[in-house]
């Protein structure tokens, strides 16, 4: 046998509009199929291993009851009015709280040579990372059913029924879902899992609680009002209470979303790039 016939042919790749270098053989459509198949690899891998799962049922049942006891007195005179308040806040800081486990079991599984298996492999660059941040909506979904299901439980009766829930829980999950491609790029850059979760919390905590996610922004002193005003989580969490007590679809919603766009086309290049680097 020639030598030319041991010789492998490289592999050309272009790159798509959105800067996510792509096989020349891989379709924008066959690169959706590879990504949905990594992420049945994340599922197999959550129903195998189902203590992940387990920040997103006892966290959102914890800070429900811890919040809502804690809080709801002494800001809006008992626990039944501070219920539409606190509910759509809890949901959006739970939900987004779990979206940085995303980059840290990235980190996790890079450490362990699976995404070199990965990056060997003639598929789109995107599909190892798409894939895992669709298995981790399913983990959203569960935070966001529990959330809810306490609030039922603790009286909060949503004006918006179940049609305005449902579209709340639902933006919920697609904001989550793209803010994890922030955290997907902190896993792949980080040199560890724990410097990933220090990272990413130190970025998240502040967008949370200087929101108004738990209190009126106008009873904070005025340099901390306009940060949360300006803030995104605040005009998520407005969407969310909206869209949940009354079933309003405002501008709010629309910022959401466009704010959740921009976040994916900023930072899902960002990290398919620097898992190629580095990966």
């Amino acid at each position: 046998m020639s030598a030319t016939t041991l010789t492998p042919t490289p592999r050309r790749l272009t790159a798509d509009p959105a800067g996510l270098d792509l096989p020349s053989a891989v379709s924008p459509a066959l690169a959706v199929t590879q990504s949905l198949t990594m992420a049945w690899r994340g599922l197999v891998k959550i129903r195998r291993t189902p203590e992940q799962l387990m920040d997103v049922t006892l966290q959102p049942i914890l800070f429900t009851l811890m919040f809502t006891y804690i809080f709801g007195g002494a800001i809006s005179g008992s626990v039944q009015d501070y219920l539409p308040v606190i509910i759509p806040g809890i949901l959006v800081q739970t939900v987004i709280t779990t979206s940085v486990v995303t980059g840290v079991q990235l980190r996790e599984d890079m450490d362990k040579g699976v995404f070199d298996r990965f990056k060997s492999l003639p598929i789109a660059r995107v599909a190892p990372l798409a894939g895992a941040l669709l298995a981790d909506m399913v983990r959203y979904l569960i935070a966001t059913t529990l959330t809810f299901t306490m609030g039922y439980v603790m009286g909060y009766r949503p004006g918006g029924g179940i049609g305005g829930v449902v579209m709340a829980g639902l933006l919920v999950v697609v904001c989550s879902w793209s803010l994890s491609w922030i955290f997907a790029f902190f896993g792949v850059i980080g040199r560890t899992a724990t410097a990933v979760q220090g990272t990413s919390f130190l970025v998240l905590f502040p967008l949370t609680f200087l929101s108004n996610a738990f209190v009126d922004p106008s009873t904070m002193p005025r340099p901390l009002q306009v940060f949360a005003d300006a803030n995104p989580v605040s005009h998520l969490v407005t969407a969310v209470r909206e869209l949940a007590n009354t079933a309003a679809v405002t501008h709010q919603v629309g910022l959401a979303l466009l704010g959740s766009a921009v976040v994916v086309a900023v930072f899902a290049p960002l990290a398919v790039r620097a898992y190629m680097r580095r990966a």
